[in-house]
């Protein structure tokens, strides 16, 4: 019986996104450092955590304070938590006001190499291996052109839940009819920003760069999931384009971190 080519191209791409998915993951046994107890009665809900973060009790619980997401993230965005926090001195957050996460890593490389899975890779490596199959069912498709890899790495990158960003209407420039130019948060800001407005192939100092925008948009056109979580949108009035955040909201904070307004104002926060 003869093999059908399409059939076999199929397989093959499936088969290349497995290896993909596998080559991703680096989930390791659980190792625990605090009390249980403690741990529940101590949690930070207003901390925003890596991607892939477990509920937050036993997040503290199971965090074994041993810094790989710290090191492997290329653009510094994940600090740990200073002594003050007591039993939480160790733990991984984000403070996206200062350095959100901008996906350049592209593959949650924080929780790939976190050894106790309190970063947990599992939803990400299914919803992987769920966009190949599909990539692969879609009629017509030239898989030869197709690399599993990039399928894989945009539906894991849109599967983030670290919060949602919300707007405050009353000192959004948008919501004021207000425009903006120049540099949003100044020469001495040190964030650093891999833009999709510019397509940029790695992440640059934000302070490198200046806008000139009719209408402030920031926060929607340096988004790096975009239109799925964040669109400019009428007010219901119709004479104003507004920012509307969307389900699609990551809360990877980088809508915050641009917003050039003194106290910004897109806050994302913590689900």
């Amino acid at each position: 019986m003869k093999s059908n080519p399409n059939e076999m191209n199929r397989r093959d791409f499936l088969k290349a996104g497995s290896i993909a998915v596998g080559a991703l993951a680096v989930v390791g046994a659980g190792t625990f450092v605090l009390d249980k107890n403690a741990a529940e009665a101590m949690p930070r809900e207003d901390f925003l955590r890596p991607p892939g973060a477990i509920d937050e009790e036993d997040f503290l619980y199971g965090c074994i304070k041993c810094g790989l997401c710290v090191q492997i993230c290329p653009v510094d965005a994940i600090k740990l938590a200073g002594a003050d926090e007591g039993l939480g001195y160790g733990t991984p957050y984000i403070a996206p006001r200062i350095q959100a996460c901008d996906f350049s890593c592209d593959a949650l490389q924080c929780v790939e190499t976190c050894p106790t899975a309190v970063l947990d890779f599992r939803p990400f490596k299914e919803e992987g291996v769920r966009a190949v199959e599909k990539a692969a069912a879609e009629p017509g498709a030239d898989l030869s052109t197709v690399n599993p890899f990039e399928v894989q790495k945009v539906a894991m990158k849109e599967a983030v839940l670290m919060g949602k960003a919300h707007v405050n209407r009353n000192t959004c420039l948008a919501h004021k009819k207000e425009g903006f130019k120049g540099n949003p948060r100044g020469d001495d800001f040190e964030g650093l920003l891999r833009s999709p407005y510019k397509n940029a192939a790695s992440a640059s100092p934000l302070k490198a760069r200046d806008y000139d925008r009719e209408i402030c948009d920031l926060c929607i056109i340096e988004c790096p999931i975009g239109e799925k979580a964040i669109i400019q949108r009428r007010s219901r009035s119709g004479k104003k384009l507004i920012p509307h955040v969307l389900d699609g909201c990551t809360g990877c904070g980088v809508c915050q971190m641009v917003c050039p307004t003194a106290e910004p104002s897109i806050v994302v926060e913590p689900i």
